[in-house]
């Protein structure tokens, strides 16, 4: 299940909702859009209960293991949190895990093409999981063992799977496209803004640190329009993605 980043911002909430539907969008947008300031978060708060009390009334049941909430606080007298460290340990052991039933089913000579199908929906579900956000941020050493994971289990299904790298920047190009398109989307005024008005390629914004550098937005403008590049050179040479 994907997952839509709810922000509301001077002090920062971020929760992580199930992306359930299009239909609540505009919940997303005024999440998005609305500041809490002098630790007023009674607004802020009565949005959040809105969006579950909609869940509710629709027959949906959100999964509150997996809703998080990040507070993001400018005040300069407040000790500076430790950050963030994305470990890959506990991924690596549950894709692990899941490989057991698919060499399970290659045991009962299942053909390739179900195997493929376990494969999708119950392993690489897991090693891709929200892989747009924490793909660019990943260590050559943890890319490197998952990698061998997806290579193990090519060996079982008995055909050549994507590497996680190759599905990592088409997910993070699909979803750039997808805020292009979505013009009610919190991110769609910020990437437009990035436009070129000369060519179609979109302007990288200014990072001091390689941490905001592999964040989505700087590496998935890199990825855009290195595929722009790629389409303009088949054209040249009469060929086309």
């Amino acid at each position: 299940m994907c997952c839509t980043a709810v922000v509301c911002c001077s002090k920062w909430h971020l929760h992580i909702f199930p992306d359930i539907t299009d239909t609540y969008d505009s919940t997303y947008e005024e999440l998005y859009g609305n500041s809490i300031r002098d630790d007023q978060e009674e607004e802020y708060r009565c949005l959040v209960r809105d969006f579950v009390a909609w869940c509710h009334n629709n027959g949906l049941q959100l999964n509150t293991s997996k809703t998080k909430e990040l507070v993001i606080d400018f005040g300069r007298d407040r000790p500076r949190p430790r950050p963030v460290q994305i470990g890959t340990e506990e991924l690596y052991k549950k894709t692990q895990s899941r490989m057991y039933f698919l060499r399970r089913l290659r045991s009962f000579n299942i053909c390739r093409k179900l195997l493929w199908m376990f494969y999708q929906s119950v392993v690489a579900s897991v090693l891709s999981y929200a892989v747009v956000c924490w793909g660019g941020s990943v260590t050559k050493a943890d890319l490197s063992r998952l990698e061998k994971l997806i290579r193990r289990a090519s060996s079982v299904v008995g055909m050549k799977l994507k590497p996680l790298a190759t599905v990592a920047e088409r997910r993070t190009i699909d979803k750039l496209r997808s805020i292009m398109g979505n013009v009610r989307h919190p991110l769609h005024t910020v990437i437009h803004s990035q436009r070129s008005l000369i060519s179609q390629r979109l302007r990288l914004p200014k990072f001091r640190t390689n941490r905001l550098g592999n964040s989505f937005i700087p590496r998935a403008i890199r990825l855009f329009n290195s595929s722009q590049g790629g389409r303009r050179a088949n054209r040249r040479t009469g060929t086309f993605l």
